[in-house]
């Protein structure tokens, strides 16, 4: 669970990513330990996807879509309006919104993997402990991530 350390009202692509990376963390660790996908990471998945949707298109974080804004103002839907009818931006440039979001997740998606396969002894451990105790801190999970970490050759 990611817990605020202050209200911020404006984040860097850098952060944002990270994030995403960290919401992949559930499904990585699915496939690399169990080698398939259960349903529990869904909230994570709808979570990383609306980011990476507001990344794309309300924040301009896309290089080859540019600084440009891809959101509507929905307004009040009325019963019988057809919401299509009313899009500012073409089918072409919705795919590239897709393909965007996509490529943003596929890579979160890579980057938790290669994370969890450095750090696996320290998830092993953290599972083990969450098994016994139900509970883990923050401090807890850096204790194991110290403990576990890879050694550096030098």
């Amino acid at each position: 669970m990611l817990l605020p350390e202050e209200d911020r009202h404006s984040h860097n692509k850098r952060a944002l990513l990270g994030q995403i990376a960290m919401m992949m963390g559930g499904r990585a660790a699915e496939h690399l330990v169990f080698k398939r996908y259960t349903t529990g990471a869904s909230d994570d998945l709808k979570k990383a996807t609306e980011l990476a949707r507001k990344m794309v298109c309300q924040w301009g974080m896309s290089e080859n879509l540019g600084p440009l804004t891809y959101t509507e103002d929905e307004g009040h839907v009325f019963l019988g309006r057809d919401l299509q009818q009313h899009k500012e931006f073409s089918n072409d440039s919705m795919r590239m919104i897709d393909e965007e979001v996509l490529e943003i997740l596929n890579s979160s998606y890579e980057r938790a993997k290669k994370i969890l396969k450095t750090y696996r002894k320290a998830l092993d451990s953290l599972a083990k402990t969450l098994l016994e105790i139900e509970t883990i801190d923050g401090d807890g999970v850096l204790q194991a991530m110290q403990q576990f970490a890879p050694k550096t050759k030098k």
